[in-house]
């Protein structure tokens, strides 16, 4: 018998419990799944990091941590954790993103929002350019940053992405390190931003970068809340140098109601809402590896602990 504990808030569990059951019959795996295991009997502990288990010292048996958000910033330091850690990569959190940063771009190149509000009703006559002559740069070219970037593709939109180390997307020019983080932003007449929160990323879109843009540019963030100086982004959008922003995510959520950003005009909030996890999928995503570590087999999606995701 297997033992998985569950540890993360309780409305979690009441959305996976029927899920994860489903999943591990599927997959022809018999195990104990619950809320509460004596930590020396546990196998695999699935996780949300804002659960009350921070001490993994009891769990002596324990295979892996399989963690139920994509983010793993608030566990990767845990001194206590000495096991494989695996992050979500949920299909139907992919195909979320993908959606609403298709969307977003989509909104910004057609320039809908002058039509959207027009209480004025003026009759804007404007032709804006065809994808193939919009540059649209997405900052980071992980799972998520990978599948916009195919999805903006398949559309006509050129396309730059950039990451920390090299990496290669078909169709993609793909840039790296700090020479090529200005090349991309030199082209960004879109940017979108879905690099991981590490220490390495904090306020990469501060005042330098956002004078690296072309005047007149827009920035989508549905990645991390800290990679944005809200500081320098809302001085770049009053300057003019930035002509509209769509956040997402933000250093403190749910944002304020005084926050700055909800009353500045150049500037659209969304509650943390470009993707979601879906229980079903995620559920499948996390029994997948529960079955390759009985296997034997390499887990997927692993944490490189000292990059940080």
């Amino acid at each position: 018998m297997i033992n998985i504990l569950f540890a993360a808030r309780p409305e979690r569990w009441t959305a996976y419990e029927q899920p994860l059951r489903d999943a591990l019959q599927a997959a022809g795996i018999t195990a104990h799944l619950a809320e509460e295991i004596t930590p020396a009997e546990v196998d695999y502990i699935i996780y949300a990091p804002n659960s009350d288990l921070q001490d993994f010292t009891p769990y002596t048996r324990a295979k892996a941590v399989l963690n139920l958000w994509a983010g793993v910033e608030r566990i990767t330091d845990n001194k206590t954790l000495r096991i494989p850690l695996a992050r979500m990569v949920d299909p139907g959190l992919t195909k979320g993103m993908v959606e609403w940063v298709t969307g977003h771009v989509l909104r910004y190149h057609l320039g809908m929002d002058a039509h959207i509000v027009n209480p004025a009703h003026e009759w804007h006559v404007t032709t804006p350019p065809l994808a193939h002559e919009r540059n649209v740069v997405i900052l980071g070219l992980g799972a998520l940053g990978t599948a916009c970037a195919d999805a903006l593709l398949g559309l006509g939109f050129r396309v730059t992405g950039w990451s920390r180390s090299p990496k290669n997307v078909k169709g993609v020019d793909c840039l790296h390190g700090d020479a090529g983080l200005s090349q991309a932003l030199n082209r960004g007449e879109i940017v979108v931003t879905l690099l991981p929160d590490t220490p390495a990323t904090t306020d990469i879109i501060n005042a330098q970068t956002l004078a690296q843009m072309p005047r007149g540019a827009f920035l989508i963030n549905p990645g991390r809340g800290p990679l944005i100086d809200d500081d320098a982004l809302i001085a770049a959008l009053d300057n003019g140098q930035l002509a509209h922003a769509t956040l997402d995510v933000f250093r403190t959520e749910p944002l304020p109601q005084t926050d700055p950003y909800w009353a500045h005009p150049r500037v659209t909030v969304t509650p943390h809402i470009a993707a979601a996890t879906r229980d079903k999928t995620a559920s499948e995503q996390l029994v997948e590896n529960i079955r390759r570590g009985e296997a034997g087999e390499p887990f997927i999606n692993l944490v490189d602990r000292k990059l940080g995701y």
